[in-house]
């Protein structure tokens, strides 16, 4: 048994920390608040100078007030993002890295969600986000509707369109997994492998699909062997209810992981295992995937440095002081239960 002891009797509320302002850095740094002034607008000061200021910032943990910030440098200190598909992992992600940038930048990222099939809306929440004194807006566009809806609006700040380029070689980007699960795949020795793919207005997808078809044209493995999913686990598996129908390959490369969970519970029903009758992969490497069952063999992409890179990108074009690292992680394999040779492999080995 356990016993919980709880403490009825009121308790006082801390007093609220009073906010630092330039006279405390001022006393605290032993300097004037002439001097903490000038270093707050990025004028050059002696070095030591510079040094004890920057020492009383931090001991008095001081937070610049974004407001007062810009009525002295005459530059607004507020970003807009323009966003869409946040339930999905891979926007949502990319969104967080941006949230995390502008603020190491010392900006606020107001953040508006697009419903992509509803116009109307989209133009409302421009409004909206453009009657914020804002000094740039960075649309992350994982679709061509997306793209499309920001080049049909006028904004009178500067924008950058951010999205994942159609890539013309057949190496892949650091957001495109799949040539590393064709490797895979291929060097397990399976010669009959399907690809789920995502939806064809998204660049990811067509990214995964083109990567996926020049590694089986490489090796010869015959015609592709696609069905279109929409990124959701249902998506795909419908999409391996049709694929299984038409033949049974010894692999299925998803092009996210929601749609190979949905393929392995359609390869289960089917009357088939994972991975003994047919392996399966996915890409992104969610929370998730390592809870599959079996445990699912992915790749992990960093999504947050495209968000970092979104926001650096724009501090460029605004000409900004300020810049963030936003160097990605490289694409990494994470090889688990749900994959591994083929039936007879060893044999014709």
């Amino acid at each position: 048994m356990t016993l919980e002891i709880s403490d009825d009797a009121p308790r006082a509320k801390a007093p609220a920390r009073r906010l630092a302002t330039i006279y405390d850095i001022a006393r605290e740094a032993g300097v004037s608040h002439q001097s903490v002034s000038r270093f707050m607008r990025g004028m050059q000061q002696r070095s030591g100078t510079r040094t004890k200021i920057e020492h009383a910032l931090e001991v008095l943990e001081y937070k610049p007030n974004l407001t007062a910030r810009s009525l002295v440098t005459g530059r607004s200190h507020r970003l807009g993002a323009l966003t869409h598909e946040i339930d999905q992992v891979g926007p949502s992600q990319v969104l967080q890295g941006a949230s995390a940038a502008a603020r190491d930048a010392g900006y606020l990222l107001d953040i508006v969600a697009l419903d992509m099939g509803n116009t109307d809306e989209i133009t409302q929440a421009l409004d909206i986000l453009l009657q914020h004194d804002l000094a740039g807006v960075v649309a992350l566009a994982s679709t061509d509707q997306m793209r499309s809806a920001v080049a049909d609006v006028a904004i009178d700040v500067p924008v950058l369109v951010f999205s994942e380029q159609d890539e013309d070689g057949d190496a892949g980007s650091w957001l495109n997994g799949m040539p590393l699960v064709m490797e895979h795949l291929i060097g397990l020795g399976h010669r009959r492998i399907a690809h789920i793919a995502g939806p064809s207005t998204w660049s990811a997808a067509r990214n995964r699909l083109h990567a996926y078809e020049h590694a089986i044209r490489e090796h010869g493995l015959g015609r592709p062997l696609v069905a279109e999913g929409d990124w959701s686990a249902a998506s795909g598996y419908r999409a391996t209810q049709i694929l299984l129908r038409a033949e049974t390959p010894t692999a299925i490369a998803a092009a996210n992981d929601q749609m190979a969970l949905g393929a392995m519970l359609a390869v289960t029903e089917a009357g088939l295992t994972v991975p003994d009758d047919v392996s399966v992969t996915g890409v992104d490497d969610t929370p998730e995937a390592a809870f599959y069952f079996p445990p699912l063999t992915t790749v992990r992409v960093d999504f947050t440095a495209e968000g970092r890179q979104a926001v650096n990108d724009l501090l460029t074009q605004l000409d900004a002081d300020e810049t963030v690292d936003s160097t990605p992680r490289p694409l990494q394999l994470i090889e688990r239960r749900s994959t591994r040779e083929p039936r007879g492999a060893a044999d014709r080995t």
